[in-house]
C-alpha cells in the first residue's frame, strides 16, 4: 500500500502543557482512516497541525512526501479538507458555491464541478439555494468543494456531528464510494464508536494525546491465531470439565461457554463434547465489538504504544 500521510513522533505544548504526546502512525492511498477518542482527546488538534493550520512544537509530518513543516504548499496541494463544518454561502446556490471555490485553484473547469456534484450525488439539487438543504446535503456539498482539486486526502473533523441516521448512513456510503472510485485516502474523526466501526479500514484510538493503538476493522490484529467461540450447552460445568482434561481452554460466558480454538480444532471439539453426552446446541464465533476494544484500551493505563 501507498502510505500518503505519515506523522513522526508528532508533539504539540501548549504552555508547557503536552496537548498532543509523540504520536505516530500513517494513512494508505484507498482506505477510509478513523480518528476515535473522547471529546479533548486531541483529534481535532491533531488534524489542524495536519492540514498546517497550527504548528506542531515537535515531529515531523508528511503528505504525499512533502514535509508540512518544509513545504507547506507543496504538501497542503494534495489534501481537501473540512475543519468543524463547511462554511457556504446560503444565499447562493450549491452550484454558485463551488464557483466561488474553484475560483481559489487554477484549472477547474464546469466539466471538473459537474463531476464532484456527480460524485457526491447532488446532481438534481445543485441549483437550488444552499439554505434549502438539508444538514447532510450541505456535508455532502462541503465534500464536493474539498474534492474540486483533486486532492490525494480527504480529511473530515467530526463529519456526521448533528445528522440524523439518515443522514449518517448517506455520508457513510459516499466516504466509502471515494475511497474506492478515487484512491483516496480519507481520514475521518469521530467519537461515534458503531460508525466508525462501519465505515473505517482502520482505527486510530487517541487519549489524552496520546494514541493508545491502532485497530483493523475488518481483520482483527489484536487476536492471536485462536479466535473465541461462544458454545451453548446443557451442562456448562461437565462441559469445562472435559474440554479442561483435554487442554483446551474454556471458560462460563453467559449461558454456555466460551472457548478458545483455532477454526480447524472446531469439529474435533464437537465430537469430543458430543462423545461424552454433553448436548451443544449452538456454535458461533464471539468477536469483541470496536465498543469492547476501545473501552478494554482506553481503561487500561499500561496500554498505550505507537504504531
Amino acid at each position: 500500500m501507498t502510505s500518503v500521510v505519515e506523522l513522526e513522533n508528532v508533539t504539540k505544548t501548549i504552555k508547557g502543557r503536552k496537548i498532543i504526546d509523540d504520536l505516530t502512525f500513517n494513512v494508505n492511498a484507498g482506505e477510509v482512516f478513523g480518528f476515535l477518542g473522547p471529546n479533548g482527546a486531541g483529534k481535532t488538534t491533531t488534524i489542524r497541525m495536519i492540514v498546517g493550520l497550527i504548528g506542531m512544537t515537535s515531529g515531523e509530518i508528511k503528505i504525499c512526501g512533502r514535509s508540512v513543516r518544509k513545504e507547506y504548499e507543496n504538501a497542503i496541494s494534495h489534501v481537501g479538507a473540512i475543519v468543524e463544518n463547511p462554511e457556504m454561502y446560503k444565499f447562493l446556490s450549491g452550484y454558485q458555491n463551488l464557483k466561488q471555490a474553484a475560483r481559489a485553484n487554477k484549472g477547474i473547469n464546469k466539466e471538473k464541478i459537474d463531476e464532484v456534484v456527480k460524485l457526491v450525488g447532488l446532481t438534481e439539487r445543485i441549483h437550488d439555494k444552499v439554505r434549502t438543504y438539508s444538514l447532510g446535503m450541505r456535508q455532502r456539498l462541503g465534500i464536493a468543494q474539498s474534492l474540486l482539486h483533486d486532492p490525494n486526502i480527504l480529511i473530515l473533523d467530526e463529519p456526521t456531528n448533528g445528522l440524523d441516521p439518515a443522514g449518517i448512513r448517506e455520508i457513510r456510503d459516499y466516504l466509502r464510494k471515494l475511497a474506492e472510485k478515487k484512491n483516496l485516502a480519507i481520514i475521518v474523526s469521530s467519537h461515534l464508536l458503531s460508525e466508525m466501526e462501519m465505515m473505517c479500514d482502520r482505527i486510530a484510538i487517541i487519549q489524552k494525546g496520546r494514541l493508545i493503538n491502532v485497530q483493523n476493522v475488518l481483520s482483527d490484529e489484536m487476536e492471536s491465531d485462536k479466535k473465541t467461540y461462544f458454545c451453548d450447552v446443557d451442562n456448562r460445568n461437565k462441559a469445562i470439565k472435559v474440554l479442561s482434561r483435554n487442554g483446551i481452554q474454556a471458560v462460563k460466558h453467559d449461558k454456555g461457554v466460551q472457548i478458545f480454538l483455532e477454526t480447524s480444532e472446531v469439529p474435533d471439539t464437537l465430537r469430543l463434547l458430543l462423545e461424552h453426552d454433553v448436548l451443544v446446541f449452538e456454535i458461533r464465533p464471539l468477536k469483541k465489538s470496536l465498543e469492547d476494544k476501545f473501552l478494554e484500551l482506553t481503561n487500561n493505563p499500561e496500554v498505550a504504544v505507537n504504531v
